[in-house]
């Protein structure tokens, strides 16, 4: 797999040569939005493209062709995507290039309404048309206007996420586990776009990371719609510490960290296998989204707040140096102050050390529309705001509690002669802070011992501990 740059991610932009060695078919360009998960869609339509002998560039100006795969979560990040797809319809205007392929959520979401709104686009492609991408190409620079819409039905098994070409730092990566999500919250939009659970099975898992290990990866960031629901619609039963297992045997992994937690299907095996697993990182990300029993019954989220707080006693009292990243949404339907209280107090006694806060984004076509008690937008955003405020003071405390220790980090670039950006297992790729690292010759990938000396709002300034003599 070679590394690859994207438009609006990437500081420093390369051209790729067509892979297959002949003639190019075409050059394109690709920007990709939303979550990890989508992520790895993007980079294997890049790969799909590239084995097809389509070449990518950095910009799009000049481009044969540019791809925009979208994200459709909520209304802000659709809001995103069509300002990212309008952005590359006026470069289609200009002439700078001569068609705009959307794929992912938002045209799986939207269906062919979203060409009906913004005509200039050429194709759209849904969430499971991702592996004909290059096809779509080829109509696109063949000048077919003919079948402009391409979706597939959910598969009944899992997609295959091998030979992709990959848009992350070689040293890391993202490894979906699973599709689609059989939970039913009443205020989320993933099951209508991603369909129902499918899990891949473990030897699939294992050999993609076996193939991402081979081409340097360090640290696997482990990802799903529902991490612990795992296994179960494939195998009878949850097996997520089976393959926890496996995956430690994988040569080459130093690092394993799990995203997306339910905190249903949370046992005591696997938090005994989160424990002792050798490269399983104590950092786990497991969104809550509410405390307030009401409220986790308006969501049905299926887990109550005795539940939760049993939950969260285990992990911090069995999981060595537990980092514990959440996510809320406040301002859903019916909340009403005293809930809101009861949650900013649950924050206080909880500590978590790393936290995201969302206002309630009314979706069209979820449960949550109907119900009432919606609130007016300036209260969802104070209340966002004021969680925000409390969990900062927290995640200051925490920053503040780790200088003048002594931690492992991973160095992911280089920011300056003498500096160096990494992270410590407390922060995950993109999502949470970093560590600056003063150093000579490191190298991306390169875990490092350093000393903390400061910490900078939420990110960390420290040594590394062979330089500090110098």
């Amino acid at each position: 797999m070679t590394q690859l740059p994207i438009i609006g991610d990437a500081d420093t932009q390369i051209n790729i040569p067509n892979p297959s060695g002949g003639t190019s078919k075409g050059t394109y360009a690709f920007v990709s939005l939303g979550c990890p998960k989508n992520l790895v869609d993007s980079e294997k339509m890049l790969g799909t493209l590239a084995l097809d002998g389509y070449s990518l560039v950095s910009e799009p100006d000049g481009a044969d062709f540019v791809i925009v795969n979208t994200c459709g979560f909520i209304e802000s990040s659709r809001a995103e995507s069509k300002a990212v797809i309008r952005e590359m319809l006026d470069l289609k205007k200009a002439g700078k290039t001569k068609g705009v392929i959307v794929a992912g959520c938002l045209p799986q979401r939207l269906g062919p309404a979203l060409i009906d709104e913004l005509p200039e686009i050429d194709h759209i492609v849904g969430v499971f048309g991702r592996d004909e991408i290059n096809r779509v190409a080829d109509h696109l620079i063949g000048g077919a206007r003919e079948q402009r819409e391409l979706f597939r039905p959910a598969p009944l098994k899992a997609m295959d996420d091998r030979a992709r070409l990959r848009i992350t730092p070689q040293h890391y990566a993202y490894l979906k586990i699973s599709e689609g999500c059989d939970r039913t919250c009443t205020f989320c939009s993933i099951p209508k776009m991603r369909g129902k659970h499918i899990t891949k099975p473990i030897e699939m898992v294992i050999a993609e990371a076996q193939e991402l290990a081979k081409d340097g990866v360090r640290e696997l960031n482990l990802v799903a719609q529902d991490t612990t629901y795992y296994g179960l619609d494939l195998y009878g039963k949850v097996r997520l510490v089976d393959l926890i297992k496996e995956l430690d045997q994988v040569e080459g992994i130093d690092w394993i960290r799990l995203m997306y937690l339910y905190p249903v299907h949370f046992t005591d095996e696997l938090i005994g296998a989160i424990q002792d697993s050798p490269k399983v990182i104590p950092y786990l990300d497991m969104p809550l989204q509410h405390i307030n029993d009401q409220v986790l019954k308006r969501m049905q989220r299926r887990v109550n707040r005795n539940q939760t707080e049993e939950l969260v006693r285990k992990l911090r009292d069995r999981v060595d140096g537990l980092v514990m990243r959440t996510t809320f949404v406040v301002g859903f339907p019916g909340e009403t102050d005293a809930q809101f209280e009861e949650l900013k107090q649950f924050v206080e006694e909880a500590q978590f050390e790393r936290m995201g806060v969302f206002p309630y984004s009314l979706e069209p076509d979820t449960p949550a529309v109907k119900l009432d008690g919606h609130l007016p937008e300036e209260v969802k955003l104070a209340r966002r705001d004021e969680l925000m405020a409390l969990q900062q003071a927290i995640a200051f405390e925490y920053g503040d509690s780790l200088v003048g220790n002594e931690i492992d980090v991973l160095i992911d670039e280089q920011l300056e002669e003498g500096i160096w950006v990494g992270r410590g297992y407390m922060d995950a790729p993109e999502i949470d802070g970093a560590v600056f690292v003063s150093g000579q010759d490191l190298q991306p990938g390169m875990f490092v011992p350093v000393d903390i000396v400061q910490r900078k709002d939420y990110d960390l300034v420290a040594v590394a501990i062979e330089d500090e003599d110098a």
